[in-house]
């Protein structure tokens, strides 16, 4: 292996960084989705049932009436007690992603706050799509009897795939040597 990293050290070096990244993101994605089995039902019981949704437009897909929201979920995809135990599960999983990327994966010494501001504006969008998804994915999955486990297990998947796309793409430039420093 060190002989093909001589060789070939930028290939290496993509190499390194997608698999270390992989790993990474599917240990943190595993505990997302430990997290999204419990914490619907501890955010219910602070919350209570209640409807949160933006813009929360009413569609049908296969014949399923659901709610558009890039922000929020109806109360039968959860409703504002799935939102934040989503946004939690995110949260947590990127407190933990961040710094094993950064300083494993990347090996980055550059500026943290920038390097954290932009990796931050990722996980949103990452949450914006994913929220999206979630507010189609689930009533038409509940319409066709899947059981909620199931439900969850795809949902953190797809989420995982999606934020290794933006996230890989944000982190592989701000990880990146030149990141914050000035050009000459």
């Amino acid at each position: 292996m060190s002989s093909f990293a001589e060789k070939h050290p930028k290939l290496a070096q993509w190499i390194r960084e997608g698999g270390l990244f992989l790993i990474f993101s599917y240990v943190v994605t595993f505990l997302k989705w430990g997290l999204l089995t419990f914490l619907p039902a501890l955010f219910r019981g602070l919350v209570g049932d209640v409807a949160w949704t933006w813009p929360g437009i009413n569609v049908q897909v296969l014949g399923v009436p659901l709610t558009l929201a890039i922000i929020g979920n109806s109360l039968a995809d959860g409703g504002l007690a799935f939102t934040l135990a989503n946004l939690s599960s995110i949260f947590i999983g990127e407190c933990i992603n961040f710094p094993l990327q950064r300083n494993i994966t990347f090996r980055s010494k550059g500026p943290v706050l920038p390097q954290l501001g932009y990796h931050f504006l990722g996980t949103v969008a990452v949450f914006l799509v994913m929220n999206l998804f979630t507010c189609i994915w689930n009533p038409v999955t509940a319409a066709f009897s899947v059981p909620d486990g199931i439900r969850n297990i795809v949902t953190t998947v797809v989420t995982g795939g999606v934020s290794m796309v933006i996230i890989f793409a944000i982190d592989k430039t701000v990880f990146s040597e030149n990141f914050g420093k000035k050009k000459a």
